[in-house]
């Protein structure tokens, strides 16, 4: 619970319309790298979200170590000389949902959010395309997008460049509960 309130903290703008404030604590993140040589994959279920219906705003927090790979090595390499995650240990968005959503009826609502993806440092100005699904006082989000290494000065070195795309695709979920304060 401690860490909860610390994390709350931290997207403290949007816990004070806590009526439309929905916590998920197992964010589900997928990477996908197709590459000639040896598809690569990873998975987190640690990642943390806060999603305010009203403000129609939505952040995310996902810790880079968090992403487990069938490869050790692939993971090793992964977080020492890729995303450097020592250095920078999350990514991070912070975005604002387009469309408007009554959080009082049940559906799912296509949408776009726009805003910051943080990922080895950089911030680049995104429009990510999700579904929201509202039922039974829960809320879901799935969204499905590629995110380039060179638009985070993510370097892949020339001789494994035939084992990890260019073009990294992030498929990312969770299922959300109103939140309600301890």
């Amino acid at each position: 619970m401690k860490l909860l309130g610390i994390i709350l903290l931290i997207f403290s703008p949007l816990a004070q319309s806590s009526s439309s404030l929905y916590v998920c604590k197992a964010v589900k993140a997928v990477i996908y790298s197709e590459a000639p040589i040896e598809n690569i994959e990873a998975t987190s279920v640690k990642g943390f979200s806060v999603i305010d219906l009203n403000k129609s705003e939505v952040q995310f927090n996902i810790p880079i170590k968090s992403f487990q790979f069938k490869k050790s090595l692939m993971q090793e390499h992964f977080n020492e000389n890729y995303l450097e995650s020592d250095k920078y240990p999350n990514a991070q968005f912070k975005g604002k949902i387009r469309e408007s959503i009554d959080p009082t009826k049940e559906g799912n609502y296509p949408v776009t959010v726009t805003g910051d993806l943080d990922v080895h440092g950089v911030k680049k100005n995104r429009t990510i395309p999700g579904v929201i699904r509202i039922k039974d006082n829960s809320v879901t989000i799935t969204s499905k997008f590629n995110v380039l290494c060179k638009d985070h000065n993510i370097d892949i070195p020339q001789l494994v460049f035939q084992n990890i795309a260019e073009s990294i695709q992030v498929t990312v979920s969770g299922t959300f509960s109103a939140y309600k304060k301890p």
